[in-house]
């Protein structure tokens, strides 16, 4: 008796196709804002592109972007602006964000309150936080520098336009605005750590320091992580308040990498410089995320 001939357009290839079907705008929309944009981004970094003359204005260079990257000034200065502002944005939010949390787990009531006050900040606009900021940070009416000179220092900084203190003003700003996100994130991670273990610390004699140094802290390693991570990456793409108080001045005291990008690529027009800039950042976060988490899977 012969054997009749399978269907190729079975119930299961019809359900997959169907589920293609609905992946495929999603998967197209990737393949060109993502990829797409991603491998013209890399071949324009070998280029000379003026913005305003179109695609036939694209002249090939070879690596002549790189090695003028890595002989402008500007460029260093930012990269060096931009580490600064990564140790002052980073981990020193994350160590006070750490015992806010701790405290408010443990020691405060109406946690829930002191939730929502310190998270308002981080979903707020941050043109708006940086505009209120910039009334606090005036040289001589804002109410900052009033209360310095209140209290005996004749000449307080001048903050935003000094640039010595520029940088560290913005960096105040945003360790201010995101310290909510992450104590709620650091939250998250206490409530999953047993009571039982400080319990049974109590019962051996550990003081508060001791089960903060060796239940807490070990324990909120993987929350620990991942905050370092994002938070790394974040403070390398800081532009829009950046752009708002500063445009990087005074005399590029505040000037960040993502800024250099935009002012190569939408001031200057020069998109092939721009493009070579972006691909540095992104070989930067690159290489710290990759060590860190070597380091973190060593561990």
């Amino acid at each position: 008796m012969l054997q009749k001939p399978s269907r190729f357009w079975t119930p299961r290839r019809r359900e997959a196709l169907i589920g293609w079907l609905f992946l495929a705008p999603e998967i197209i929309g990737m393949l060109l804002l993502n990829v797409f944009a991603l491998g013209f981004s890399l071949y324009l970094s070998f280029t000379s592109w003026d913005l305003l003359s179109g695609i036939s204005g694209i002249k090939f260079l070879g690596i002549d972007n790189y090695i003028r990257m890595f002989q402008d000034p500007t460029i260093m200065r930012a990269l060096k602006n931009n580490l600064m502002y990564t140790v002052m944005t980073v981990p020193i939010p994350m160590v006070i964000a750490l015992i806010l949390a701790v405290l408010i787990h443990n020691k405060v009531f109406w946690k829930d309150y002191f939730k929502v006050v310190f998270f308002i900040p981080y979903i707020s606009s941050i043109i708006a936080i940086a505009a209120v900021w910039s009334a606090l940070y005036h040289p001589s009416l804002g109410p900052i520098n009033q209360f310095l000179m209140d209290i005996g220092i004749s000449n307080p900084p001048k903050w935003l336009v000094d640039p010595n203190t520029s940088l560290i003003a913005i960096a105040i700003i945003t360790s201010w605005a995101g310290l909510g996100y992450t104590i709620i994130i650091y939250l998250a991670g206490l409530t999953g750590i047993s009571n039982e273990l400080y319990e049974a610390a109590e019962i051996d004699g550990a003081t508060s320091l001791t089960k903060f140094f060796k239940i807490t802290v070990p324990l909120l390693r993987p929350t620990t992580f991942f905050l370092f991570i994002t938070m790394l990456i974040g403070s390398f793409k800081v532009f829009d308040i950046i752009s708002y108080l500063t445009e990087g001045g005074p005399d590029n005291s505040s000037t960040v990498i993502v800024f250099r990008i935009y002012e190569e690529g939408f001031v200057n027009y020069n998109m092939g410089y721009a493009s070579a800039i972006s691909w540095l950042l992104f070989a930067i976060i690159a290489v710290i995320t990759a060590v860190t988490w070597k380091f973190r899977n060593e561990e």
